[in-house]
């Protein structure tokens, strides 16, 4: 399976290529960029620009980008509500359709497989009004990124329209074969358990996010640092009809590159042992 990171893993500091080329000294062969404006500014075109041109050169592989989930420089802090979809407020739906949209358009510059988008909040409750909303806007996304060669993937998070039952229902409703799922581990490991989600979620799986956690809190730790059993997920992974990569998601924590370069060495060997070795 591919290796891969997402930039999550640098997410207090800006990108820039230097990030980049620690990720692939560590064994990377794809990368996932996030897009936090204070970390990926997507309305910076110089900045797309820049990046575009590292991974032109490269040679390594741009294969997604998580959807914004600010709109902010501050993640928020600035009082600013979370970039949300299905929200309950028309004016805020529209705005967060706007600010995706965004995002997706660095495609035109900097080209990438994948957008990972979340439906709703972390903790939102179920409702059958924010499940149509997010058909709709599952559709109405989908039509604006095609043209750019972006695949749309939605998201298992901790929240009542994301389990993996919905998700499937979702996908059932909308009749669009292209649109996948990213499986996001310590998500699953959080609200049910990784084989049954997996399962749940297999045929349609095109991307990880790979975190540990102890089963109580969205930690994003380095596998082995919670209770996930990586050699049963790492297996698990392999049986997927698409053969996702690997990607960890992990919390950097703003440790220094040198260190995040070390540990994502170790957490490829965790992940994919028998490839390490040979």
């Amino acid at each position: 399976m591919q290796k891969a990171v997402s930039s999550y893993v640098f997410i207090k500091q800006r990108l820039h290529p230097g990030l980049l080329e620690c990720m692939v000294r560590a064994g990377a062969q794809a990368i996932e960029i996030f897009a936090a404006k204070d970390h990926f500014d997507y309305t910076n075109r110089a900045l797309v620009r820049e990046i575009a041109n590292w991974f032109r050169f490269s040679g390594i592989a741009m294969n997604s980008v998580h959807s914004p989930m600010f709109s902010d420089y501050e993640w928020g802090k600035s009082g600013t509500p979370p970039v949300n979809f299905v929200d309950a407020d028309k004016r805020r739906r529209v705005e967060s359709m706007d600010e995706i949209k965004r995002a997706i358009e660095t495609a035109e510059i900097l080209p990438f497989k994948y957008l990972v988008q979340h439906i709703g909040n972390s903790g939102e409750p179920y409702d059958a009004r924010k499940f149509d909303y997010a058909m709709t806007g599952i559709e109405h996304l989908r039509a604006f990124a095609r043209p750019l060669g972006v695949t749309l993937l939605v998201e298992n998070i901790p929240n009542d329209l994301s389990t993996p039952e919905k998700l499937i229902e979702l996908l059932k409703s909308l009749h669009l074969p292209d649109v996948g799922v990213c499986f996001d581990s310590g998500h699953a490991h959080m609200t049910t358990d990784i084989a049954t989600a997996f399962e749940t979620l297999k045929p349609h799986i095109r991307s990880t996010h790979l975190h540990d956690n102890r089963a109580d809190k969205d930690a994003h730790l380095w596998p082995g640092d919670g209770t996930i059993d990586w050699q049963q997920t790492a297996a698990l992974l392999k049986t997927a009809p698409q053969v996702p990569p690997m990607l960890l998601e992990i919390d950097g924590d703003g440790q220094e590159s040198s260190v995040i370069e070390k540990r994502l060495s170790e957490a490829f060997r965790r992940l994919d042992p028998a490839a390490a070795n040979r």
